[in-house]
Formats: structure tokens, sequence, C-alpha cells
């Protein structure tokens, strides 16, 4: 499975952002013993192209990990010698588009009008992420109406109580950052076994879809 077919199956990215470069490593496992298969380390975070190689090494053939935070194309680049295998970011940026594309990895640019979803997925942008999600669900659907081609992967303000949704309301996917992993938290033996079961749910909800 390649990583566009990963994202597009799991539906969900997890965004690692500001964790202690140490604890990157335990919290992908209990990510993934939740179900979630494909991770985003933002850019901004500590020996962030040290945790991307690490996961990318590690986790060869069962996670996909992505840059996220990816404001320029000279960042992308670095991320993807790194390992990473997906480009995340806030804004639309021609070049980072056109860079990432280069380099055969899966672009998803961050926009918000219809007009900015619209030109991010000329340029290139394999899936569009609107960001900030917290507008709500039924702008998603309302996108959706006039531009039903073009895959959304709602970001910022996703949670346990709105996931599906937003999956309802036509989304491929979502990433989900703070509400999943916050990074603010000591990371010990019982925040990992209780983010394992908080991946769960989210995958049980994003997966239920269709068959209820």
């Amino acid at each position: 499975m390649n990583t566009l077919e990963n994202i597009l199956e799991s539906k969900l990215i997890a965004i690692i952002r500001n964790a202690n470069p140490e604890d990157v490593l335990p919290i992908v496992e209990s990510l993934y013993k939740g179900g979630i298969f494909a991770i985003e380390i933002t850019m901004n975070s500590p020996k962030a192209l040290w945790a991307i190689e690490q996961i990318a090494e590690k986790w060869k053939g069962q996670v996909v990990v992505g840059a996220g935070t990816v404001l320029d194309s000279e960042t992308a680049r670095m991320a993807i010698s790194a390992g990473a295998s997906f480009i995340l970011s806030p804004t639309v940026n021609k070049d980072t588009i056109q860079l990432t594309k280069r380099y055969g990895v899966i672009s998803i640019p961050g926009a918000f009008t219809p007009t900015e979803i619209l030109q991010a997925y000329q340029h290139g942008g394999d899936i569009i992420k609107v960001f900030p999600a917290s507008f709500g669900t039924a702008y998603i659907k309302d996108i959706k109406g006039p531009l039903p081609h073009i895959p959304l992967l709602p970001t910022g303000g996703v949670n346990l109580e709105n996931v599906r949704d937003f999956i309802d309301a036509g989304a491929v996917g979502v990433g989900i950052g703070s509400t999943l992993v916050n990074s603010k938290q000591a990371v010990t033996e019982d925040y990992l076994r209780q983010l394992e079961q908080k991946s769960k749910r989210f995958y049980d909800l994003v997966h239920s879809y269709g068959k209820e």
C-alpha cells in the first residue's frame, strides 16, 4: 500500500507537535497499536528531522510519516531527505507543492476558502487540508457541493465528538492534533495506554462509516 492509499484507507493522521524527541517512538507505537498508521511530525518541533528519520527507519512498511507546518520548499526538501513520505502545510505555497511532487511525495497543502482550496488542488495538491476545521462540519459539506472532486482533510478542531460528522460530511480523512497527542502531558506508561485507547476510539468512529 502506497502513502496515499494508506492515508485514504486509515482516514486518520495523528499530529505530533513539540513532543520530547525521546518520547516520539513510544508515542508512535501507541498510536500504531490503536490503529493509526499515518503520523505527522511538525517542523517546529524539537529535532523534527531526527524524529522523522527515526520513524521512517523503525516503522518502515507499517507507518507512513510526514512533515507538517512546512512553510517553504527548502523545508520540504529537508523533510523528504529525512524520510517524510507526505508534506503538510498550513497555507498554499506553489513552490512547496511542486517540489514535493517532483520528489514523488504526497502533497497536502492547507487552504480554507473555496478559491484557496481549488488553487491548492490545481497546483498539484493530492489532498487539501482544510484549516482550521473549527469552523464546523457543515462547511465541509458546503465545499463538497461545488468541489466534489477535491479530497478534503479537515484539521484543527477535530475531536471524538465531531470526527464522525466530518467523515459523514464528505472528508476523506482528518488530522488530529492535541486532542489526541497532548505534548504537555508527561509520557508515562499510563499516558501511553490512554493514548492507545483514544486512538482506538478515533479509529472505531471513522471506520464505522457506512456500517450502521
